[in-house]
C-alpha cells in the first residue's frame, strides 16, 4: 500500500472515530451481519433514522440482489430497509449514528 493510501486510510479512521461511527467498510461489514440503525442527513438536510440490513437472514429471498458483483458508487451505502420493504440508500459522509438492533441479532443466534 502506498504512503498516500495508507493517510487516507487513517484520515477514514480518524474521522469516523471523531463521528462515533464504524468506517464505511466497517459498516459494509456489519451490515452483512446485523440489522442496524442509521441515522443520517438526507440531502435535502432532513435528518432520517432507518433500520436496515444487507443480511440474506432478513432480506426476503425474492428482494435478495441477483448479481452479488455488482458494487455502489463509492461513498453510497445501499441497504435494505427493514420498515419500507425495499432498497434504499445513503451517504456514508452524512451517517451521525449507528446502532445494532438487538432483537434481530437474538433471533440469528436462537435460530441457530
Amino acid at each position: 500500500m502506498s504512503a498516500a493510501a495508507m493517510r487516507v486510510d487513517e484520515l477514514k479512521e480518524f474521522v469516523a472515530d471523531k463521528k462515533g461511527i464504524p468506517t464505511e467498510e466497517v459498516l459494509t461489514k456489519m451490515l452483512q451481519e446485523e440489522t442496524l440503525i442509521v441515522t443520517f442527513n438526507k440531502l435535502d438536510g432532513d435528518e432520517r433514522i432507518m433500520t436496515c440490513t444487507k443480511s440474506f437472514k432478513v432480506i426476503p429471498e425474492e428482494h435478495q440482489p441477483k448479481d452479488s458483483n455488482s458494487k455502489p458508487k463509492l461513498g453510497t451505502v445501499t441497504v435494505w430497509d427493514t420498515n419500507a420493504k425495499g432498497w434504499r440508500s445513503f451517504r456514508y459522509d452524512r451517517v451521525n449514528s449507528v446502532t445494532v438492533v438487538e432483537e434481530y441479532k437474538n433471533e440469528w443466534f436462537e435460530g441457530n
